[in-house]
């Protein structure tokens, strides 16, 4: 399957990327990149185990670097690509950013925020889900069947 640069297809590739990187960490395989006129401005994947910090999740580090990049707080004109649906947490913290798009692949019925609190999204921000999810959702299934045993 030959991917468009520039696609969700091709950017949720990159987030795999990412996601990959925490499970080679043994962190929960969660990725996520920040894309801005078609160019990656920021990437991150979970890393609450290596910071020791619960709020260390990859679309809080894609915020924190994307607004560094963009010298700005507000996030507009970006789109966040991200393997499983946002918590409640990072969805919060979408809504601060203002970011208008956001792009995921796996839902999170435990603990994902449609489950919790729709709400908590911005309203204007245009939500895309299940794009390449059987893979994002393997990926975390796996994980949590080796952690089992």
């Amino acid at each position: 399957m030959e991917l468009n640069y520039g696609s969700d297809e091709h950017f949720m590739r990159e987030a795999l990327k990412e996601a990959k990187e925490a499970l080679a960490a043994d962190e929960i395989p969660v990725g996520a990149v920040i894309v801005h006129s078609g160019k990656i401005i920021a990437r991150g994947r979970n890393m609450t185990e290596k910071l020791n910090d619960v709020t260390a999740h990859a679309e809080m580090i894609c915020f924190t670097s994307a607004a560094n990049y963009m010298n700005s707080k507000y996030l507009k004109d970006c789109t966040l690509y991200v393997t499983l649906e946002p918590c409640v947490m990072c969805a919060g913290a979408s809504f601060w950013t203002q970011i208008p798009r956001i792009v995921y692949g796996a839902s999170d019925e435990k603990r994902g925020y449609t489950t919790i609190a729709q709400g908590v999204i911005h309203k204007k921000t245009q939500i895309k889900k299940g794009v390449l999810e059987e893979e994002c959702s393997t990926l975390l299934k796996d994980f949590f069947k080796k952690k089992r045993k």
